[in-house]
C-alpha cells in the first residue's frame, strides 16, 4: 500500500507524542540533562517541531550542523500537540485550497501555530513522495510548549552518530532496526482538514515558493 501524501508519523504513548529538535551544545545539554529547556531557550520566537527522526537527521546533518550537534527527543503531551494543530495555519499558500492570498495572510498574522508538509527523507536523505509534518510554533505558545507540554527531554545524538555510521559503510537493514518506530498518528476525525490540501494544490504551493521552516 503506498504511504498517504499526508500523515503524521510519530513515535508516541496514549498520553504524548515524540517531536525532535536540534540545538547547540550550550542549550541542548542541559536540556537533555535536566528534562526542560533552560531559561537561555527563547520562549517568544516561533520554534519548529518535527515528529520525523530521518527528517530530522536530513535537517541536521546526523547532528553535525553548526548549532544543530545535540539532536534532542522531545515528548510533548498530545493534548497540547492537538491544541497547536488545531488553531495552526499552513505556512504556504496553495492555490486552490485557499480562497485567495490575502486569505491566507490573514490566517497567518493571527494563528499562533503552523504547518509545512516536506518531503520525507530516506536513510540516504533521499526525498520520498510523502510528506512529514513540520509544526512551527509562535511566541505565544512556544512558552507553553518548553514549560507545560513537554514531559521529557531526551539526548539522541549517539544514536543518530550510530545510525549514520552504519549507513556510511553501507549496513542499511542494521541501521534500520534502530530507527525509532513512528507508526501513523491518531488524529480526531476533520483534526487535520484545514491543514491538507489535495496534491495538485500542495504542488502549488512550493511553486510559489512562499516561506520555509526552519
Amino acid at each position: 500500500m503506498p504511504e498517504p501524501t499526508y500523515a503524521i508519523r510519530a513515535a508516541h504513548t496514549a498520553t504524548t507524542v515524540t517531536v525532535y529538535q536540534a540545538y547547540s551544545p550550550a542549550l541542548g545539554i542541559p536540556a537533555a540533562r535536566d528534562g526542560r529547556f533552560p531559561d537561555a531557550w527563547k520562549r517568544d520566537r516561533m520554534t519548529w517541531i518535527k515528529p520525523s527522526f530521518l527528517w530530522m537527521m536530513y535537517r541536521c546533518g546526523w547532528g553535525t550542523k553548526d548549532d544543530q550537534e545535540t539532536v534532542l527527543a522531545v515528548e510533548i503531551t498530545r493534548d497540547g500537540f492537538a491544541w497547536a494543530l488545531g488553531h495552526a495555519c499552513l505556512s504556504h499558500y496553495a492555490r486552490g485550497f485557499h480562497p485567495d492570498q490575502a486569505a491566507w495572510r490573514r490566517e497567518m498574522k493571527t494563528a499562533p501555530a503552523r504547518v509545512q508538509w516536506d518531503p520525507e527523507h530516506d536513510l540516504h536523505q533521499r526525498a520520498l513522495p510523502h510528506r512529514s509534518l513540520q509544526l512551527g510554533l509562535g511566541g505565544s505558545v512556544a512558552g507553553r510548549y518548553a514549560d507545560e507540554w513537554t514531559v521529557a527531554i531526551r539526548d539522541v545524538t549517539p544514536l543518530a552518530h550510530q545510525i549514520h555510521a552504519l549507513v556510511r559503510a553501507g549496513h542499511l537493514d542494521e541501521a534500520r532496526t534502530l530507527l525509532p518506530t513512528e507508526p501513523p498518528y491518531p488524529t480526531p476525525p476533520g483534526l487535520l482538514d484545514h491543514l491538507r490540501p489535495a496534491p495538485a494544490e500542495e504542488n502549488a504551493v512550493y511553486v510559489n515558493g512562499l516561506g520555509r521552516a526552519e
